[in-house]
């Protein structure tokens, strides 16, 4: 198992629009074979800095995850809004190997 980190940084003046983004992303990554754990907005602390996890079964599996995303219409309108509100400014991505409890 994969799972995937996002870090984003966000407008701070558009958090209400980053998180109508976020979520249409959920269901798209479940959709495509993920599990998403959530996406974290700013709380306390810095105001534009935003994080979002998610899971694959491989690291092939979030591959094909990334091409199936952009062959998806409901992805590329998710894609095509934060485009239109420029609520993201950048993001960076990792990967981790998780660890559960028993």
């Amino acid at each position: 198992m994969v799972t995937c980190y996002l870090r984003y940084v966000i407008d701070p003046d558009k958090v209400v629009e980053f998180e109508h983004y976020a979520k249409l992303w959920i269901p798209l990554v479940n959709k495509l074979g993920g599990q998403h754990h959530g996406y974290f907005l700013p709380s306390e602390g810095a105001n534009n800095i935003a994080l979002a996890l998610f899971s694959f079964p491989s690291l092939a599996a979030y591959e094909q995850y990334r091409i199936d995303s952009f062959k998806d219409s409901e992805c590329m309108a998710a894609f095509d809004y934060a485009k239109q509100t420029k609520c993201i400014q950048s993001y960076e991505r990792s990967f981790f190997k998780p660890v559960f409890g028993n």
